[in-house]
This record gives C-alpha cells, sequence and structure tokens, in this order.
C-alpha cells in the first residue's frame, strides 16, 4: 500500500473542529468524485457527517479517515458519498410542476395516442430522487392518468447518488405521517396503511411500484448508466449542489437523454437559461428542447400482508 501525503498529524483527533486544510482536502475529493461544490461555510455540516461516519468505523482522526477512503478497499467512497447526501423530499413536492403535467402535458398525451400519433409508451426520469417521495409521485398521476387497461405501458427510472436512499426508495416504506403530504383520492387509490410491527407506516401499493425501477447514478459521471430517451426528467433541487461548470455538464447530460418533444424540470430556485441554449422555458422551471416542436401547452390487485388496508391519514 502506498503512503499517503501527510498534511496533517495522525495523532489529531476528530474531536476538535476540522481545520480548513483537513476541509479542502476533502471537499476536493468530493468535488472530483460526485461534481459538488461545498462553499466553506459548509465545513461544520461536513465535519459532523464524516465524525458519524468515522464513529461507525470506529477511526479516530480525519487523516485516518481520508487514509482509508483513498487506499482502502475501495467501498469506502460510496460510504462518504451517502454521508454527504442530503435526502429531504416529500410527496407533491413543488405541487406548482405536477399541476402542470396533469394540466398541460398528460392530456395532449392522450389525445395523441387516440389520434395515432404517439404509441401508448412513457418514460419518465426522476434523477436525484432521494427516497423516493417524487417518483411515486409521478406513478400515482400516471397509474390514474395511463392506465395499464387502456394499454399504457409506463417507466418511471428512479435515480440517486446515495445508495442508502434508493434502498429506501426501492423498499417504498414511509412513516404514515408522510401521508399528510398526499391527497385523499391518491393516498386511498395507491397507499397501503401498516398493520402489526409495520403499524405507523404506510407502502406503496403494487400497481405504483411496478411502474417504478430504483437504480444508482451518479450525475457526476461522465456517461449515465441509463438506456433510451425520456418523455420527462425531473431533477430538481439538485442543480444547486453544484457550481456552473458541473452544472452545465450536467444538463448536457440529462439533454442527451431526453426525448426531441419531451420536458425537462428542475427545481423552483433553479434556472437554466443561464447554462445552456439547447432549452427554452414552457413553465415554471419547465423546459422543453429548442428547434424540436417546443410548444406552450402543453384496477388494482388484491392486497396482502402487513400493508394490508388503503393508507389513511395520521391522527
Amino acid at each position: 500500500m502506498n503512503a499517503v501525503a501527510n498534511p496533517w498529524s495522525p495523532t489529531e483527533s476528530a474531536t476538535r473542529p476540522m481545520t480548513d486544510a483537513e476541509f479542502d482536502r476533502f471537499r476536493v475529493y468530493i468535488y472530483r468524485a460526485a461534481g459538488i461544490h461545498l462553499a466553506p461555510a459548509k465545513k461544520e455540516l461536513l465535519s459532523g457527517r464524516l465524525m458519524r461516519r468515522m464513529r461507525e468505523l470506529g477511526i479516530g482522526s480525519f487523516y485516518d479517515y481520508y487514509h482509508v477512503l483513498v487506499h482502502g478497499d475501495g467501498t469506502e467512497p460510496i460510504h462518504l458519498l451517502n454521508a454527504i447526501s442530503t435526502n429531504e423530499t416529500h410527496f407533491f413536492r413543488e405541487v406548482r410542476h405536477f399541476d402542470f403535467l396533469c394540466e398541460r402535458v398528460f392530456d395532449r398525451w392522450v389525445r395523441r395516442a387516440d389520434a395515432g400519433r404517439m404509441p401508448r409508451r412513457i418514460r419518465l426520469w426522476s434523477a436525484g430522487c432521494a427516497t423516493g417521495e417524487e417518483p411515486y409521485t409521478l406513478a400515482m398521476l400516471a397509474a390514474e392518468r395511463f392506465p395499464a387497461a387502456d394499454g399504457w405501458d409506463v417507466e418511471i427510472l428512479a435515480t440517486d447518488l446515495s445508495t442508502r436512499a434508493i434502498d429506501s426508495a426501492r423498499q417504498a416504506v414511509w412513516p404514515v405521517e408522510k401521508a399528510e403530504e398526499i391527497p385523499d383520492r391518491y393516498l386511498k387509490a395507491y397507499m397501503l396503511k401498516g398493520v402489526g410491527r409495520h403499524e405507523g407506516q404506510m407502502k406503496a401499493g403494487m400497481e405504483i411500484r411496478s411502474l417504478v425501477r430504483c437504480a444508482r447514478v451518479n450525475l457526476n459521471d461522465e456517461v449515465y448508466p441509463v438506456n433510451g430517451s425520456f418523455d420527462v426528467i425531473f431533477c430538481r433541487n439538485v442543480l444547486i449542489y453544484f457550481d456552473q461548470e458541473s452544472k452545465t455538464r450536467v444538463v448536457r447530460r440529462l439533454l442527451s437523454h431526453l426525448g426531441p418533444l419531451g420536458y425537462l424540470v428542475v427545481g423552483q430556485v433553479e434556472s437554466l437559461t443561464a447554462l445552456t441554449d439547447q432549452v427554452r422555458s414552457v413553465g415554471p422551471t419547465v423546459y422543453v428542447r429548442t428547434g424540436h416542436g417546443a410548444r406552450r401547452d402543453g384496477g388494482r390487485g388484491a392486497r396482502a400482508g402487513p400493508f394490508a388496508a388503503p393508507a389513511e391519514r395520521a391522527a
């Protein structure tokens, strides 16, 4: 094993505040691995998250942890990125985007399919899906508007940098308090309430679970392990973690997977106008590709097991 360059004393304790030199070393590593830019103000946040991981490993200094990160068996980078990932999300978050799809896009797709102008197949991608609330919100809307009984084939790809978040999204189980975020008709139709040892939880029903496929994708990678193009790509509240250069690269790669008539949706505090001239706005932080038809309009199976009844709002 090659010796790691030692900018710090290996005898220093991780219990004292992280130094600027230590912070710089880790933030350079994180930027190269994930494209995430950590401003100096994030030093305390990074220190706290790393120290939790170090306690799990029984490591007593930032120096020793960096050595494991760089010279270990290759598994620690995943744990580091899990530790620094922010997975805050909600069902029907930034509801204007879902209203836009329902009111200005979905009906148009149905009309086009009825007229034989498009196949009854749609593909949606939730990039940066965290623990899954966003892709399952899309699944509820799609299951209602594009039922399989009418010949529709719906695929929703849910991806995130964090393997921990993806595992949670794949399980599709949340605290029942999350029911407060879901309109009644969707809650009763698509969510199941936990019983027994699962009391206090809710789970997505099979009808919408069957639409969602979860996978890890690092948006900083040069090539995404994603096949084909998508009708809608959600990448909301993700670009805020990148600097201008990384944002531009990520948007370029996402657009390479967006269908000619597809929609790219970013967070309400994000904008693409300064990043690329390949898109134009058609809604609240909703974009279509320029020169490609950019436009201004835009039966559940038996329940069984521990989640055996429609979910209800928490008392």
